[in-house]
């Protein structure tokens, strides 16, 4: 038998069925094997992981870097630095950019951008742009994951970062629907209520600028409610693969239940609804806005209660980074205050605190923001899974350890503005992130280097 490039052994391993006590070997970047404890062939390199638990490499399907635009917020090297260190090892890029990733020049112009600079692997979503025959099936050659659409009109003054992704006119909605569906791809979704924000806002402007519940109020849940039943609704005719982002709100919760079985449609939530509620939110300051906004306790309770169920199968980042100029220049007007939080080093941390907390199992929670993902992107098990014949992609974490979220320690160029969860102490510490068999991520430093990373497409899967 050849000679193995690496060795893992000691750990608890999470395998499709559960953790196990086993040795897991690599060979160019891909898994060679699982074997007992003891009994995996000779190799070049031995990782003794005992006392600390393998899981699959993190794949992170809602993430914005919006790169190679906006390098003052983020750069696609700074970013994905920061995946390598919350154990992320493959990120699904959103198509907000400037201009926006609506046709196949930008698109294209995108993925080479993201190759020559990212750390970890990478998959592009497309906007559906035009909603021609032609552009979707360019973006299909060019490898795009999945499609975006959002609802909701372009924000003042950034019409080309949402040209051929805003759609705030239902009927062009029902027909990104129909034209996507036969994709197979996922169409994924920013669903609040064009009109009913109009009507929310404008009645918002009375109220204290600087108060956090004038957030909510200016989009409250029955925005993202009444967008989300017209969608399943639509889908229901038109039999797209649909995919609801960032839930908030118990009346969401309750939608999703209510058209449960009519199509073929998932929701995924976010830690910053998960694991913060708008009293956080004020003492955060601006510094906490999101959209769709972070909302109450009762809210929070409810999103949990629908991962229990399975009504949520999915938690992503969001990850959305701002400058410290950008945020300090609207300090104490959220109307006014983009709407972002960096989330990509706090999610796994987070996720293994509520294991701690005996919220959910461990299995429960990789599924959840890894492998619910892959199955739904058509890439497991090459991602997402320990199986023979896998990517080498691994996350070494100690479940006994703690991580303290500190700005002083995060990775992304926006840490200045990660106020949201400063000083939050979670139980569960990643020690090192390997990709395709390299370490990329080791006690605190970032090992990988700029162009590490592959782009990642359905057809990639093995």
């Amino acid at each position: 038998m050849s000679v193995l490039d690496i060795v893992i052994s000691g750990g608890d391993v999470l395998l499709p069925d559960g953790l196990h006590r086993v040795d897991i070997g690599l060979s160019e970047g891909t898994i060679a094997g699982v074997y007992a404890p003891g009994l995996a062939p000779t190799s070049t390199e031995t990782i003794d992981a005992t006392g600390k638990t393998v899981l699959p490499g993190i794949v992170d399907i809602h993430f914005h870097v919006r790169a190679p635009a906006y390098p003052e917020r983020g750069t696609v090297a700074s970013e994905t630095r920061a995946a390598a260190a919350g154990g992320v090892t493959t990120l699904f890029e959103m198509p907000i950019s400037k201009p926006c990733c609506s046709t196949p020049a930008e698109f294209a112009r995108r993925r080479d951008h993201f190759a020559e600079n990212a750390v970890i692997d990478f998959a592009l979503y497309a906007a559906p742009g035009d909603l021609t025959e032609g552009t979707r099936d360019e973006m299909l050659r060019l490898g795009a994951i999945a499609f975006k659409i959002f609802t909701t009109p372009a924000p003042a003054g950034r019409g080309d970062e949402f040209d051929g992704l805003a759609f705030p006119d239902e009927a062009d909605q029902l027909r990104a629907l129909q034209l996507l569906a036969t994709t197979g791809r996922p169409v994924v979704v920013h669903a609040e209520s064009a009109s009913l924000l109009a009507h929310f806002e404008t009645a918002a402007a009375a109220l204290d600028p600087a108060d956090a519940a004038t957030h909510n109020a200016s989009r409250p849940a029955v925005c993202e409610s009444v967008a989300v039943a017209k969608l399943l609704a639509m889908n229901m005719t038109a039999q797209a693969k649909l995919h609801i982002a960032h839930v908030t709100s118990a009346e969401t919760v309750a939608v999703l239940r209510a058209f449960a079985g009519t199509s073929d449609f998932t929701a995924e939530t976010c830690p910053q609804y998960l694991f913060a509620t708008q009293d956080d939110v004020a003492r955060a300051g601006i510094y906490g806005k999101v959209n769709p906004p972070i909302r109450l306790q009762s809210d929070q309770d409810a999103l949990w209660q629908a991962i229990e169920d399975g009504v949520i199968d999915y938690v992503t980042t969001d990850h959305a980074p701002f400058s410290l100029a950008e945020k300090k220049a609207s300090e104490g007007n959220f109307p006014k205050a983009p709407p972002g939080v960096p989330g990509i080093e706090f999610m796994l941390p987070a996720m293994l605190d509520a294991v701690a907390q005996g919220q959910l199992t461990l299995k429960r929670a990789h599924d959840l923001i890894c492998a619910n993902g892959t199955r739904r992107y058509g890439l497991y098990p090459h991602k997402g899974a320990i199986t023979p014949g896998s990517a080498g992609d691994l996350v070494i974490v100690d479940l006994a350890g703690e991580t303290e979220i500190s700005a002083a320690t995060l990775k992304t160029h926006a840490r200045e503005v990660a106020h949201l969860f400063e000083g939050r102490r979670l139980r569960g510490r990643i020690v090192r992130t390997l990709l395709k068999g390299a370490t990329v991520y080791l006690e605190g430093e970032v090992t990988g280097q700029g162009g590490q990373g592959a782009f990642v497409t359905p057809a990639a899967k093995k």
